[in-house]
């Protein structure tokens, strides 16, 4: 009985140690994985951190995503601080899911999803805060083939009015960027450049923004705009 007792003991002892060690380790490699994050962010600059998103959607073309920073020792490193290489003001559509299109993971964007990709006040905000606090250096606008917010924009005045009062308030917002559309284009031609007239239009808002290009801490913001092809699942930037 006490030869039992005592190789119970030694066998508790032993686990104690192993557990221990186990935990240690992963606490190791989870404070690991936030400095890794937090380091790179600091480092990276606008072009570089757009040549990861190059990259990021060229391996999601090819249907080889990495799925990058996405284990739980990562995600647990993510819990005291959060660090994106790049600020997405994208579009609310279901079809257009940024951070797989990118090949991106867990902390690695801060994104604001609108129908539309507009800027507006709350958007804006979101926008400054992930300038002027997590310090990103780059922010793009993306906007999507078949936008159905710029699709609704292009309907007539009438058509518009039987939409619900906020969704029309939304649709104003888009309307400007679409005025000097040729009416005699085919509707798929004027919905294609509509979509890319809409993301110049949020582009032009932000980059005049004074508080947003000129923040407290940390340099100018880049800001540029690309389009998701749905059908091909490329970001085609736009100049």
């Amino acid at each position: 009985m006490v030869a039992e007792r005592s190789t119970f003991v030694s066998t508790a002892r032993v686990l104690g140690t192993a557990l221990g060690a186990c935990l240690l380790v992963s606490s190791l490699a989870a404070g690991a994985a936030s400095d890794s994050a937090a380091t790179a962010s600091a480092a990276v600059t606008s072009s570089a951190a757009l040549q990861r998103l190059v990259e990021g959607n060229q391996r999601f073309v090819a249907g080889k995503p990495k799925h990058l920073d996405q284990s739980a020792t990562y995600r647990h490193g993510l819990t005291s601080s959060q660090h994106p290489f790049a600020t997405i003001l994208g579009c609310s559509d279901s079809r257009v899911p940024v951070e797989l299109l990118f090949d991106q993971g867990f902390g690695d964007l801060f994104v604001i999803r609108v129908a539309g990709n507009v800027a507006g006040t709350d958007e804006l905000g979101s926008v400054e805060y992930a300038v002027h606090h997590l310090h990103t250096p780059l922010v793009v606008v993306l906007g999507h083939e078949s936008c159905g917010a710029v699709t609704a924009a292009l309907m007539t005045a009438e058509d518009q009015s039987h939409e619900a009062a906020a969704i029309q308030d939304l649709l104003k917002q888009i309307q400007p960027a679409l005025e000097g559309l040729d009416p005699k284009l085919s509707q798929a031609e004027r919905l294609h450049r509509g979509v890319e007239a809409n993301v110049r239009q949020t582009v032009r808002s932000l980059q005049a923004n004074a508080d947003l290009m000129k923040p407290h801490e940390g340099a100018m913001p880049t800001i540029v705009g690309a389009v998701y092809e749905l059908e091909t699942g490329k970001v085609r930037l736009l100049k």
